[in-house]
């Protein structure tokens, strides 16, 4: 038997050093996420003119982003004040559904994909 190689997609380490691993790539990401969000939005605050759709679009897009950035303590306008009126709207709620959609999509195809795997040997000698 060969205990060198490893099945593809394999991770090493026990299953704590894994976890961690994902936790911390997961807060640096959030932590990315929150801070080009906002800076995204600090600069787009300097706009003087009036927000149209595609300004909104994108202003609904990065609502969800900056969920951490509000979750630490930073206050953040994610919705211009000065805007167009129902275009605008129009496109603050279609970029908070598209966004929304892609997030929630990717997520339930993993839960898919985690819940599809086939049982352990040991869970089928439980049946």
């Amino acid at each position: 038997m060969d205990y060198g190689k490893q099945a593809p997609g394999a991770i090493n380490g026990p299953a704590w050093s894994i976890w961690l691993r994902r936790a911390a790539g997961g807060v640096l990401l959030a932590a990315f996420v929150g801070w080009a969000s906002g800076a995204a939005m600090r600069a787009d605050a300097r706009i003087a003119s009036p927000a149209g759709f595609g300004r909104g679009l994108l202003h609904g897009a990065m609502m969800p982003m900056a969920w951490p950035t509000l979750l630490f303590g930073r206050d953040q306008e994610i919705y211009a004040k000065p805007n167009s009126g129902r275009t605008y709207k129009l496109g603050y709620s279609m970029g908070v559904n598209v966004c929304g959609a892609a997030f929630f999509g990717w997520s339930f195809s993993r839960w898919r994909r985690w819940s599809a795997a086939p049982a352990s040997p040991q869970r089928k000698s439980e049946r």
